[in-house]
């Protein structure tokens, strides 16, 4: 395979996996709409990302929402790596017409094409998300492994942020979560990941096209957005300390996530690219180790050389997870792929590319005030 199209591959995530392909000698073919959102209002001047890849690809200013782009954007291509998607889980939860219409419509689009129109696609690799696992895999003393549903606005509201057995009602312990994990998305988010990852595997397969799915932890490092305020705490943490604000932890501050690396998600990525052992099959990308908030505060903090006050508040937002962290021991053992970075590496090499950019304006007071309005942000 000589053509790789990426799709939203502008972005964070798929502008990495493209440099990547450059230097193995693979022709990239980039299908991106240049949000606002992520890339600012004139990418030419606000977005790094988009300034970095332009002129190292065949790049295609459109849509995945687009038939017309969709079409233009597949014509000679050998493969996929379909990353275009909305993806703030809290927004999703009231823009819910754009989510579905991008997330999932915009995968629909492109199977149908792939099921009705000549092509020379072999391979489709699709970007899923830790947030389809919901609540993830627990264990109950009582009950063994159990997955609990959403957690109660009234226990929350006492401060009560623990996951309970949905059988006895007990705290339950949180266990990696492994790729045959219970599928119950909690967002809006979730479930369009949910769908673009079932619709790739199974229209593919009836296609006679290869599919791999990943389901991406909580991916950071150099070059990620620092102005969307929807998407990543480590960003979101970043702009409150260089703007000299004070950051707000949600909870209790104990809740947990998975941060892996963007070169160790690019790398597992194109592995499933390039391995056939990979072709039909899901993988968990993380590090399989997890990280809670106020450890993620106090390391910015101590990178930045910062006294950040740092407020445990006890708010939350409904629809939120409290903990995940992956089993990743399928595609070390399917693909041999191991994260090369660590949490402190990896912080260190992202404060330090921080530190070299024009600080953006916060945007997170604006952000919490929209999730209010909706009634999500306690």
């Amino acid at each position: 395979m000589k053509n790789i199209l990426i799709t939203g591959g502008a972005g964070f995530i798929g502008s990495n996996i493209a440099l990547k392909l450059i230097e193995k000698g693979l022709k990239v073919t980039i299908l991106d709409n240049l949000s606002p959102q992520i890339h600012g209002d004139n990418p030419d001047v606000t977005s790094p990302l988009y300034r970095n890849i332009v002129n190292k690809v065949n790049f295609i200013n459109g849509s995945v929402t687009s038939r017309e782009d969709w079409l233009k954007a597949i014509a000679g291509q050998d493969a996929i790596i379909h990353l275009a998607a909305e993806t703030g889980t809290g927004q999703s939860m009231y823009e819910i017409q754009k989510y579905i219409d991008v997330n999932i419509g915009g995968t629909a689009t492109m199977l149908d094409i792939l099921a009705n129109k000549p092509h020379q696609i072999k391979k489709v690799v699709v970007a899923a998300s830790r947030a389809i696992y919901g609540e993830g895999k627990y264990k109950c003393n009582d009950h063994g492994i159990v997955y609990p549903t959403d957690r109660l606005d009234e226990d929350m509201a006492k401060g009560d942020f623990q996951c309970k057995c949905p059988i006895c009602n007990k705290d339950v312990e949180i266990l990696p979560t492994t790729e045959d994990s219970k599928i119950h998305p909690t967002s809006v988010y979730g479930i369009t990941k949910q769908n673009q990852e079932q619709l790739v595997l199974t229209v593919c397969k009836s296609l006679g096209i290869a599919a791999v799915g990943y389901r991406y932890q909580n991916v950071y490092g150099p070059g990620q957005s620092l102005s969307n305020p929807y998407t990543g705490i480590l960003s979101i943490f970043s702009t409150r300390i260089k703007n000299g604000n004070s950051i707000n932890i949600f909870e209790d501050g104990k809740e947990t996530r998975d941060f892996v690396f963007i070169d160790d998600v690019a790398d597992a990525t194109i592995l499933g690219l390039e391995k056939n052992e990979a072709n039909n099959q899901v993988y968990n990308v993380g590090t399989g180790v997890a990280t809670d908030v106020i450890t993620v505060a106090n390391t910015l903090s101590k990178f930045y050389g910062r006294e950040t006050p740092i407020q445990i508040s006890g708010n939350y937002r409904l629809g939120d997870i409290r903990h995940n962290f992956a089993d990743i021991s399928k595609i070390k053992s399917g693909l041999g792929f191991e994260p090369q970075w660590t949490f402190d590496k990896g912080i260190e090499a992202f404060t330090n590319w921080v530190n070299q950019q024009e600080i953006p304006e916060d945007k997170y007071e604006s952000s919490i005030a929209e999730m209010k309005k909706k009634g999500l942000y306690k």
